[in-house]
């Protein structure tokens, strides 16, 4: 395979490219990442130039590779030791409980991705809103699948590259509706597909003010800018407060019982700057969460309504 652009690195720290780039994929079926039988990553994505897919691989302990193909190759590749979280630095991170010690000594690899591509990450964050993450990808898979571009390059599966932001803003409502998109979350999109370049400055801004870019997006809140900020932006402390089961799954981890938003923000706080390693720690050591005996979020089928 000869790709059209390609970059080897030696990652100053410890990185496992599955551990880290795992976060990127949008559930089972992503037409947009998948790992092939000798364990390398491959993903799409859509640059200012134009479509890329990426392959990386380990190619020894200490070296990684990155293949590209496509118009947008070249920047994509260049950003791939930032994807594969080169900038992610947890040299100050203090664990100081024994169970996120040995999950922080046993997970060395473990990085934070930066992609630097915020509306690529923020349209499946909003499909996520408020609904299983069964259905989301469901969602995800149906759209980019029907309005995305084939990937370029020799990809071992079929997989696509995502529509640009004129592609969502022009996707019929029929189409959202069949896709189970309800209308709030598809006018969201629509409405932020239109706003997207300036969306995209908030790779050059602090947390602080990345957020409230953001949130200044009717239908975006806290919870979705921090799940962009933890893939696109490489932030190891945004934290997705609302979750509907995170501050449940922090509780019991670390205290043994349910906890609010409030209370999970007071239990991370002396993990300040890092406290969405913390919980990505937390499930590389497969700490337990709350016991399934409650009520779960059902499926709602937005077709049927």
């Amino acid at each position: 395979m000869i790709a059209d652009q390609a970059l080897s690195w030696r990652p100053r720290h410890p990185t496992d490219l599955r551990q880290t780039l795992s976060m990127l994929r949008r559930g089972p079926g992503d037409p947009t990442f998948h790992v092939d039988a000798a364990g390398a990553i491959w993903r799409t994505t859509l640059t200012v130039e134009g479509a890329a897919t990426l392959r990386f691989e380990h190619r020894s302990a200490d070296e990684l590779r990155c293949s590209g193909w496509g118009p947008g190759a070249a920047t994509a590749v260049a950003q791939a030791p930032e994807t594969a979280g080169e900038l992610d630095d947890a040299s100050r991170f203090e664990p100081g409980l024994q169970l996120l010690d040995e999950a922080h000594r046993r997970n060395p690899g473990l990085r934070i991705p930066r992609t630097a591509r915020v509306f690529e990450a923020l349209v499946p964050a909003i499909l996520e809103q408020k609904v299983i993450s069964l259905q989301a990808h469901a969602s995800w898979r149906h759209l980019v699948r029907g309005f995305g571009a084939p990937a370029p390059g020799p990809t071992p599966v079929p997989m696509h590259v995502v529509p640009s932001p004129d592609g969502w803003a022009s996707i019929p409502t029929w189409e959202w509706h069949k896709s189970g998109v309800d209308p709030r979350r598809a006018r969201t999109i629509v409405n932020a597909a239109r706003f997207a370049p300036r969306l995209e400055e908030a790779v050059g801004m602090s947390p602080t003010d990345a957020a409230a870019r953001l949130t200044l997006m009717p239908g975006v809140g806290a919870w979705t800018a921090a799940e962009v900020a933890q893939r696109a932006l490489g932030d190891a402390d945004a934290l997705s407060v609302g979750d509907y089961h995170l501050s449940n799954y922090v509780g019991h981890a670390l205290a043994g019982r349910d906890m609010t938003d409030d209370e999970m923000l007071e239990t991370l706080a002396p993990w300040a700057g890092h406290r969405y390693r913390v919980v990505r720690l937390l499930e590389a050591a497969g700490a337990k969460g709350r016991p399934r005996r409650g009520p779960r979020m059902s499926f709602v089928d937005h077709r049927a309504i």
